[in-house]
């Protein structure tokens, strides 16, 4: 049964790639490769069901810290045009 999930999660993630490839907006693939993001980390979480390893939540939890991270930077970059110093109106 958590085969099934880690394929389904895959594909969702496939699909998110291809979302934000194809965004015809700067917002919507922000939000898909926040999506892909998510996901990863729900695979990582799978992954440590199946093998039965407690050390990849700690990985699924730093990769999670730094998708949050990532984002708000990225979508600082996106309304401000630079990341830090003096913001341009």
């Amino acid at each position: 049964m958590c085969a099934v999930t880690a394929m389904a999660i895959l594909v969702t993630m496939t699909l998110a790639l291809v979302r934000a490839m194809l965004g015809p907006t700067v917002f919507d693939r922000v939000l898909a490769l926040n999506m892909f993001g998510t996901k990863t980390v729900l695979l990582i979480c799978v992954v440590d069901f199946l093998l039965n390893r407690n050390d990849f939540l700690d990985l699924a939890l730093l990769y999670s810290l730094m998708n949050f991270i990532g984002m708000v930077a990225l979508l600082r970059f996106t309304e401000y045009g630079s990341f830090g110093g003096d913001r341009i109106r």
